[in-house]
Order: C-alpha cells, then sequence, then structure tokens
C-alpha cells in the first residue's frame, strides 16, 4: 500500500483506522458482510477538519440533527468552547444543541444555577462551570444506572470525580459543580429555582412516551424559576409517525406528532416552546443509517428496532 499517496490524499489515519477496525472485526468472527458495511460507512465519512458553509449560513435552524449542522462555523466554534473537536456524532450534537439554545437564551451568565438530569459522562457540567454557573449534575442511583446498561458503557456517573476534565482547573469545578443522585420518574421538589435545566438523550429511557414528557414538564415547573429555560434531547423517529415504540424495553422513540403534540400541551399551561421542525435530508450522510453494533463514525442517524432515528431537541422557557 503507498502511504505516501494516501497522507497526500488526506485519506492515510482513516485507511490505519479502517484496518485497525478490519482486525477487531476478524477477532470478534463477525461475518464478511459485517466487515463489507464497515467499509463502506467508513468510505462514506468524509473529512471534518474544516467547515464547509458560510458563517452566515442558518445555524441549527431546524429541530432534528442534520448533516449541515456539522458543517457550520459555529459548529466548529461551539465544540471548542467544550474542548472537543467536531465528530460526525448525534450525542455531539446534542451537546452542541444544549449549548447554543442556552447560549442564545442567555442562561450562560456567572453566578446562574442549572441542574443538569442522567449527565453521564458529558462535559456539559464542566463546560458550564467554566462560564460561571453553579451546576448540580446529577444521575440516576446506581440501581438504575447498571440496569440500564449505562455503568458498563462508561455512560454513567455515580460520583463528582466522574465529571471532572483535566481542562478545568480542580478550584474551579470544585467550587461549581455539584454531584446528587435523582430519580427523573420523582423529581424531589426542593430541586427548585434554577436558571436553566438540561438532559441528553435520557428522557426516552424512563419507560414510556408520556413517562419521559411527564419528566420534561416537572423539570419546567418543578425545577426552575420563573423565566428559566430547559433543554432537552431525545430519540427521534425518522421512519414513522404514526408506530413507534411506545413503552418498555430499554428506551422508546418519539414521533413528530407527540413532540408537537407535547409543545402546545405546555404552551396551553403559559410556557413558551421553540417551534419543532424535522430538518431536510440534504447532505449524503443525511441518508446513511447506522446499523448495531454501530461501529460507524458517521452516527447521524441509526436503527432502532424497526425504525429510523436520530437525536432531536426541545426548548422550552417557564412561564413569567
Amino acid at each position: 500500500m503507498d502511504w505516501g499517496k494516501l497522507k497526500r490524499w488526506g485519506l492515510r489515519g482513516r485507511v490505519k483506522r479502517l484496518t485497525r477496525r478490519v482486525r477487531d472485526l476478524e477477532d470478534r468472527a463477525m461475518g464478511r458482510e459485517d466487515v463489507q458495511r464497515l467499509i463502506a460507512q467508513s468510505l462514506l465519512v468524509p473529512a471534518l477538519d474544516m467547515p464547509s458553509l458560510p458563517a452566515d449560513a442558518p445555524f441549527l435552524a431546524h429541530s432534528t440533527c442534520t448533516a449541515a449542522d456539522f458543517q457550520h462555523p459555529r459548529y466548529f466554534q461551539l465544540c471548542r468552547y467544550m474542548h472537543g473537536r467536531p465528530q460526525w456524532h448525534r450525542k455531539q450534537w446534542e451537546w452542541v444543541f444544549i449549548l447554543h439554545h442556552l447560549l442564545e437564551a442567555g442562561a450562560l451568565r456567572d453566578g446562574a444555577r442549572a441542574i443538569g438530569f442522567g449527565v453521564g459522562r458529558e462535559p456539559l457540567p464542566a463546560v458550564f462551570a467554566m462560564a460561571g454557573v453553579d451546576v448540580l449534575a446529577t444521575d440516576a442511583p446506581d440501581a438504575i444506572g447498571m440496569a440500564g446498561g449505562w455503568a458498563s458503557a462508561a455512560q454513567h456517573s455515580a460520583t463528582l470525580e466522574d465529571l471532572r476534565f483535566p481542562w478545568i482547573p480542580d478550584d474551579l469545578f470544585e467550587r461549581r459543580v455539584a454531584f446528587s443522585t435523582a430519580d427523573m420518574t420523582a423529581i424531589d421538589p426542593a430541586l427548585s429555582g434554577y436558571d436553566f435545566t438540561w438532559s441528553a438523550c435520557c428522557i426516552e429511557h424512563l419507560g414510556s412516551l408520556r413517562a419521559g414528557l411527564d419528566f420534561v414538564r416537572e423539570s419546567v415547573e418543578t425545577c426552575l424559576r420563573p423565566g428559566g429555560v430547559a433543554v432537552h434531547t431525545t430519540e427521534f423517529n425518522l421512519s414513522s409517525d404514526e408506530s413507534t415504540i411506545e413503552e418498555g424495553g430499554p428506551t422508546v422513540i418519539y414521533r413528530r406528532s407527540d413532540l408537537l403534540a407535547f409543545a402546545e400541551e405546555m404552551r396551553g399551561r403559559g410556557h413558551e416552546v421553540a417551534p419543532f421542525s424535522v430538518g431536510p435530508n440534504a447532505h449524503g450522510l443525511d441518508f446513511h443509517v447506522d446499523l448495531p453494533p454501530y461501529l460507524s463514525d458517521a452516527h447521524l442517524r441509526l436503527r432502532l428496532a424497526d425504525y429510523s432515528c436520530t437525536s432531536a431537541g426541545l426548548v422550552i422557557r417557564k412561564a413569567a
């Protein structure tokens, strides 16, 4: 293999990573079709080294994850804000979505108070602390985290140390960030008076569509001060606005009709809800669906049960 040509073409690193991953597949005794799928997925992924959209293009113009969001200069800026590099991954998109909308709402200011739910090992508590926010980061009790498989997948936090990152000074982290467990299906009424609240893809794990939406409502009405802001992301069904996974199992999947009806419900209770819209398919990666075991470098859409899904977000301001 001519590594010099691959380097000049900007493909050397990707081919090396692909080679390692094919070996991993061979070690796991996966079949030829799995290897071929992995190769096709890896070759599909374009470089994400520089933004390709103009700075004045709309950013996060829709409520669902689309490839165009990753190509905007603002996406690169917010990744740097989080001390990370852009990746074609919807989990990173969720963090950017939350950060962007909180910045737009003016919520990140010195002395603000925030509460996050199901924070796992995400960087947002530390990011918000760096902005001067006092953060209570919460996650499910250990038994629930283990039951959901989150702890074994390093997606569950049990102590404050799980949320520490090397780029935040220790004294600032310890002064600004606190940790507690919290049951999202029964929020403690004492958790109130916060300026903003957030969660990243947690509400779909609460047992049913209704349970997740009840949590979002309670996070607004119990946790926030008047005028406070809530930003939550969740799984979104791209395949159907009729059938979906409504309850039981490890996850449910929200439809457009579910989220539109909930937005109207919250407006009826006096709250302000940002318009919910589904982004268009305008890039090759908008048509690419990652399949289990989710090894793709392009993880914007994935297959859950019989449905193609992506991430979607809700932004709600509590009635004044």
